[in-house]
C-alpha cells in the first residue's frame, strides 16, 4: 500500500515512512506548485480525518470521499516502498514524468493527503498498489 516514499528536495534525497508522526508528502497541485502535506492520519492522532494514509480508487469513484471535498493531486516522488507478505521491504522506481496519484482531503482549513490505491495485477507483493499517473493525467 505504499508504506514509504523517496524524493529529492534541493538535491537531498528524502525518505518518508507513513508510521512516522506528521509524515508529509510533496504534492503537485493543478497550479504546478509543490507543497508538503501531512500524509493521512495515524491511530494515535486525534482528528476527524480518516485513519490511514490511503484511499481506494473505487471508493473515490463511489463517492465515499465526497464529504472531504477531495482534490486530485500528483505526489512527486522518485520511488515508493511496499512490504511483501513476509514483511520484507521492496522499493519501486517511478519513471520520469510519472507520479503517484493522491487525494487531498479537506476539513475546514486543514488538509491531508492520501495515496490513491488500486488492485494490482500481480498480488505477490501487496494486495493494494499506488495508482501511478503520467504528467498529463487528469487525476480522475
Amino acid at each position: 500500500m505504499c508504506g514509504g516514499v523517496s524524493y529529492k528536495d534541493n538535491g537531498k534525497q528524502i525518505r518518508v515512512y507513513f508510521p512516522v508522526p506528521m509524515a508529509a508528502l510533496p504534492v503537485v497541485m493543478k497550479s504546478q506548485d509543490t507543497t508538503l502535506y501531512t500524509w493521512g492520519r495515524r491511530r494515535e492522532e486525534k482528528g476527524r480525518f480518516p485513519l490511514g494514509g490511503w484511499a481506494r480508487h473505487e471508493s473515490i469513484l463511489n463517492g465515499v470521499w465526497d464529504k472531504y471535498q477531495p482534490t486530485p493531486v500528483k505526489i512527486a516522488v522518485d520511488s515508493f516502498m511496499e512490504k511483501d507478505n513476509q514483511g520484507v521491504s521492496h522499493w519501486f522506481e517511478l519513471e520520469s514524468g510519472q507520479f503517484i496519484q493522491g487525494l487531498v482531503a479537506h476539513i475546514g482549513m486543514e488538509r491531508r493527503v492520501y495515496v490513491v490505491t488500486v488492485e494490482p495485477e500481480d498480488k505477490s507483493i501487496h494486495d493494494r498498489w499506488p495508482r501511478v499517473v503520467g504528467q498529463g493525467a487528469t487525476n480522475s
